[in-house]
């Protein structure tokens, strides 16, 4: 069972919410954690027990990490030598609390998704050998860990750093953790940003749930219609990316930007959409991303929630480390002030790029993936400033149409070639599809039938094609501040239950399943 089965739109989600409006408000809650936990097992079985683990690690580790602060606390009333002492050893408790606490989830994915990719490569440098020293083993990878483990170390770290006290509630907490919209595909929350709400057990409203069903019929919209159809031509092209070159690895590329854009984005929606019915506002994770001009801007809009959360717990703690500082304080002194102000820079920024291309997968295409991210910005950092005085001295309005559309078309480049290496079956085969695209460049693709050869026929292609133009559309209104679902809700009644009609019908007669079509898992799962 996932977000986009029959199964959970019609019997698991309506159901849970006949429940949830029936019985009494103190113990909804319980139904929701309840709910999420049969959620998880029904789609991870004896794998539950890994994010048992590390609800649990968490629970107890902010409970004690706690205890050190009061004691801490408590310091005050003696005299101002032991008050000393008494804080110092306090201190340095938290610290090996929150070590330890952290090393359960992080060790448990650390172990899980990456032993075999780092043994590998161990034991080629050792015996160049892929079998060596460290045996190959077979590890099954607990679904949404990557997600949960970061929610885990948000609240920990947050705990230990006094913006959030202690949840002294096993159950509130545990919901925190397995929420079950967010257990597959995030967005990566917070403590503060959602506990209270769903241990409020706040009764169900009218406009959350139709606000609710509507985005969930956006998300199935951009799933089944655009993402799961260009699925098997995506395939086709990155499984057997030796038997093309030119302009069909192109096409792959950008064919395969669109369809995760909205595979995830639409799962995004439905997530949201599943807990607006709940009175749970959960954080946004996309803000219209091909609309960037520069790449952080990029990453300021796609998958919002993960680049908040290594900003906060990843740039900002290694930024401020004894090591950083005295990196800038050297560049500073040696090259000068804006030097030192690029170099404050560097080593958070690899460190992040780095983590979030691990994050992704087990697999130097990823590594690859986020160092070429970590590159572009670091290059705009430098260069910014001679662009813009470049840009002063030729008389260019850096936000006029003509800068904003190279910025534009630079940007989607950037993308595709990104999103190329991303999908690629390892980083040679990367490296290989990119140097085929000059290669065997030809337009009669378009005619000689070869398009034809991946599964798809020209009504796919025709209903992808339209069906992006609505979403670029509805983009661009969310792009100019136009809140489509107030003003969809603001049409008369008659008008209003024909679009969600013609919505449905949308979905269901253009949607990419049945015969023909292989079932597409969601791709952020997978990570």
């Amino acid at each position: 069972m996932d977000y986009i089965s029959p199964l959970y739109l019609f019997v698991f989600l309506p159901g849970l919410l006949l429940l949830y409006a029936l019985i009494p408000k103190k113990y909804r809650w319980f139904l929701l954690l309840l709910a999420s936990y049969c959620f998880y097992f029904l789609i991870s079985r004896q794998l539950i027990v890994f994010l048992l683990a590390a609800t649990g690690a968490a629970y107890a580790g902010g409970l004690l990490i706690g205890a050190q602060e009061a004691r801490s606390s408590a310091a005050q009333a003696a005299q101002p030598e032991q008050a000393a002492a008494i804080r110092s050893r306090a201190l340095r408790t938290k610290r090996l609390i929150l070590f330890a606490a952290i090393a359960v989830p992080a060790g448990l994915l650390l172990f899980l998704k990456y032993y075999n990719f780092f043994g590998s490569n161990v034991n080629l440098l050792l015996s160049h050998s892929p079998s060596g020293p460290l045996p190959a083993l077979r590890l099954a990878l607990p679904l949404g860990i990557s997600f949960y483990t970061l929610q885990a170390v948000s609240y920990l770290v947050d705990v230990s750093q006094g913006k959030i006290q202690p949840d002294r509630h096993p159950g509130r907490f545990a919901l925190y953790m397995s929420f079950f919209p967010i257990i597959m595909e995030g967005p990566i929350c917070r403590y503060s940003q959602i506990a209270p709400a769903l241990y409020a057990g706040q009764p169900l409203k009218g406009k959350n749930i139709s606000f609710g069903a509507q985005r969930i019929l956006w998300g199935l919209f951009k799933k089944l219609v655009i993402a799961d159809r260009l699925n098997p031509m995506v395939n086709a092209i990155f499984n057997h990316h030796e038997q093309y070159s030119g302009l069909v690895v192109v096409l792959g590329a950008v064919c395969y930007a669109f369809q995760l854009y909205a595979d995830f984005s639409g799962c995004i929606d439905i997530t949201i959409g599943a807990g607006e019915m709940f009175g749970v506002s959960l954080p946004e994770n996309f803000r219209q991303p091909f609309f960037a001009r520069t790449a952080s801007e990029f990453w300021r809009r796609w998958h919002m929630t993960l680049g908040a959360w290594l900003k906060d717990y990843i740039f900002f703690p290694v930024s401020l480390s004894r090591l950083g500082k005295k990196l800038t304080k050297k560049a500073r002194r040696t090259f000068g002030r804006r030097a030192g102000q690029i170099a404050q820079t560097v080593l958070p920024l690899a460190a992040v790029w780095l983590c979030s291309g691990l994050w992704h997968g087990a697999g130097w295409n990823y590594i690859f993936y986020g160092l070429y991210y970590f590159v572009l910005i670091l290059l705009e950092t430098i260069l910014q400033p001679l662009c813009e005085k470049a840009a002063a001295r030729l008389s260019l309005d850096m936000h006029g149409p003509l800068i904003r559309t190279l910025q534009t078309v630079k940007m989607l480049l950037i993308i595709f070639t990104g999103e190329l290496f991303f999908r690629a079956n390892g980083l040679r085969a990367g490296f290989a599809m990119l140097g085929s695209v000059f290669s065997g460049f030809s337009w009669s693709v378009f005619t000689d039938g070869t398009f034809l050869q991946f599964g798809l026929v020209p009504g796919d292609f025709a209903v992808a094609g339209a069906a992006l133009l609505i979403v670029l559309l509805v983009d661009i209104l969310h792009e100019r501040g136009v809140h489509i679902r107030e003003q969809v809700s603001g049409w008369k009644l008659p008008l209003r239950w024909c679009f969600y009609y013609a919505a449905i019908l949308a979905v269901i007669l253009f949607g990419a399943y049945g015969t023909g079509y292989l079932p597409a898992d969601m791709i952020y799962a997978g990570f």
